[in-house]
């Protein structure tokens, strides 16, 4: 393997953790605005996650 291969196989891993990290990211605020919806609808009068699912589904 040359020096270019390894060079590239480096930059190639760098790339892949980095897009496995903003997937994680994007992931947890998901989970997070979901939990929120969940905990605040009930109170502020909204559908039940339930039904927005149901809505927004296939």
């Amino acid at each position: 393997m040359s020096w270019l291969g390894l060079v590239a196989v480096i930059v190639g891993l760098y790339l892949a953790f980095k897009v496995v990290g903003v997937v994680l990211r994007i992931a947890l605020w998901v989970l997070v605005v979901v939990a929120a919806y969940w905990f605040l609808a009930p109170f502020l009068h909204w559908p039940p996650l339930a039904e927005v699912v149901h809505v927004l589904g296939p």
